[in-house]
């Protein structure tokens, strides 16, 4: 079903349509599968809590994102020049047909057309750091989106093209897989109960939940909370500082066995072992600005060009 047509909708007005729901691209997020994003970042985005989270600017010419919207065209035009298949756009928001599940969503890029054997187009574009996801194959992350697409349209396959460092395009099918969509969509349901609950999910220990849980909560109160009797939380207390400690023990550990090889090294810049190597080398200098000095001798700019950073809540162990 069409949802929200999209040809001339602004990019605001599309991201709240995407918030009526679970779309593709958040599949992975849902399940915590997405190495990019959280849980809790998605329950933020989709309950309206996010205005605080770093944005995307699609504008941003060192982005990833950016290259990808500009490359996924020449992608789409060498997909169809390989495999033959026409396709055409569908400038719409679609949304499953079954209203217990009207909050499935999902955009696709391309709709294969006139081929029997897939009918659906997905892009992506891989830097270098990224190509190492595709070493195996299509990453679990767009896996899941791709089923989650299919689940949405009642469709049987796609084909995801990738251009893999600027250079190398590799196409994969992915089938309709009836089980993996009935799990998928299990452990949806669950993440967008949390939405409908205005329930935060569980951090999950990722940087994402890190910047999102500093988003949900940017200030303290000044109110003190008794966790003695509360079993779980006081085991989690335990566990963590018997970590930190196991921590700074392995750490220390670390400073002497380095120390050992170092002071065995001397004025040495490389040393060989058969399972490998180490390297100690000076570093090129560089010119650098001394702001305690340039201070002394100006003061005034100090007031002139003084800027302020907004405070953030430190975590401690007591």
């Amino acid at each position: 079903m069409r949802l929200e047509g999209t040809k001339q909708l602004p990019r605001e007005d599309w991201l709240a349509v995407r918030k009526q729901g679970v779309g593709s691209s958040d599949a992975a997020a849902d399940v915590a599968l997405n190495p990019y994003k959280s849980q809790l970042e998605l329950w933020l985005e989709k309950t309206g809590r996010d205005t605080s989270l770093p944005k995307l600017n699609p504008q941003d010419e060192e982005s990833p994102a950016y290259w990808g919207n500009v490359l996924e065209p020449i992608v789409a035009w060498h997909y169809s020049k390989r495999s033959g298949n026409r396709m055409r756009r569908v400038n719409a928001v679609l949304q499953h047909p079954d209203p217990k599940l009207s909050w499935m969503l999902a955009n696709i890029d391309r709709e294969v057309i006139g081929a029997d054997d897939v009918q659906i187009l997905e892009r992506k574009t891989a830097g270098i750091n990224d190509a190492r996801l595709w070493i195996e194959g299509v990453p679990e992350y767009v896996q899941l989106q791709v089923m989650h697409q299919l689940a949405v349209t009642g469709k049987q396959a796609a084909d995801v093209a990738v251009l893999l460092g600027g250079q190398h395009l590799e196409i994969h099918r992915i089938e309709r897989d009836e089980s993996m969509i009935a799990r998928l969509i299990d452990l949806e349901r669950l993440f967008w109960d949390y939405v409908v609950s205005d329930t935060p999910p569980p951090a999950d220990g990722t940087a994402s939940a890190e910047a999102a849980l500093r988003c949900l909560y940017p200030e303290d109160n000044g109110q003190t909370l008794d966790f003695s009797q509360h079993t779980e939380l006081a085991t989690a207390y335990l566990e963590l500082k018997t970590v930190r400690q196991s921590i700074a023990l392995q750490e220390k550990r670390e400073a002497q066995l380095k120390q050992v090889l170092q002071q065995a090294m001397g004025e040495a810049t490389r040393a060989e072992f058969a399972e490998g190597y180490i390297s100690w080398k000076k570093s090129k200098d560089s010119t650098g600005l001394d702001i305690k000095r340039m201070l002394k001798d100006k003061p005034y700019l100090q007031a002139r060009y003084s800027k302020t950073r907004e405070g953030s809540r430190r975590f401690l162990i007591a």
